[in-house]
């Protein structure tokens, strides 16, 4: 079940919009497609769509998979959305499929907060990625304590749009209990005075958990670096599947 934030449509309608246009976050994705020669690649939690579109733009083969619909609708009005194969679901969708490369974006693979749920996933990815094929993902330093800054004075936005009116937009902390950590967004829509919450939970695992859970799957991690448009705060990961 996707979070409110990606499955409400009036929430999913605003997602890029409280995100820079250039998302530099996505570059460092784009190049290791190109690092790699990745011809085909499945984004999972694929959202609204940007990584998948921008890949296809470039003639790669993309599939982009994600549990909200609302999401995907908006993924389907962007430009080069016709040309990526979109999947309403999760990876246990990707059966039979065979790919270069699997990448999870953003807090993606944070949202598995259990062990069964991440080793899942983990070993669906490894069914899909060719010998010699990638997963790439990242994930918070949970020493970097990011949630300390997850506050409405830290965290509050507000877009204008056509068509929808002013949104504003913050974040409280509910709760800490590591490894998981709960947040909530609140967007208040100026124009007819909604207000909407999305409650999430993200799990904070250490990078020892990761690179153990890795090798568990047949995943073994070939690379950690870190995030260039946020040094220092992130680990992105890259696991080769065995020839």
């Amino acid at each position: 079940m996707a979070d409110r934030i990606f499955e409400e449509p009036r929430l999913a309608d605003v997602y890029d919009l409280f995100d820079s246009s250039e998302r530099p976050d996505l570059d460092p994705y784009i190049a290791i497609t190109e690092e790699f020669c990745a011809q085909s690649v499945i984004d999972i939690g694929c959202g609204t769509g940007i990584l998948a579109c921008r890949l296809a733009a470039l003639s790669k083969e993309v599939i982009g998979v994600d549990p909200a619909a609302a999401s995907l609708k908006v993924a389907s009005r962007k430009a080069y959305a016709d040309q990526v194969k979109w999947l309403h679901g999760t990876a246990s969708m990707l059966a039979d499929l065979q790919v270069d490369l699997v990448m999870m974006t953003g807090n993606a693979a944070q949202v598995f907060v259990t062990d069964e749920e991440w080793m899942s996933t983990l070993r669906e990815c490894r069914e899909v990625i060719r010998p010699g094929g990638r997963l790439v993902f990242e994930v918070r330093d949970p020493s970097k304590e990011a949630w300390k800054d997850w506050n409405r004075e830290q965290s509050y936005k507000v877009i204008e749009a056509a068509e929808i009116g002013k949104v504003e937009k913050w974040v409280d902390l509910l709760d800490v209990q590591l490894p998981l950590v709960s947040f909530r967004q609140t967007f208040v829509f100026q124009r007819d005075g909604m207000i909407l919450t999305s409650d999430s939970t993200l799990r904070f695992r250490s990078q020892s958990e990761i690179v153990d859970s890795l090798f568990t799957a047949n995943l073994p991690v070939e690379d950690i670096r870190d995030a260039p448009d946020r040094p220092g705060l992130e680990f992105v990961f890259i696991a080769r599947c065995p020839d």
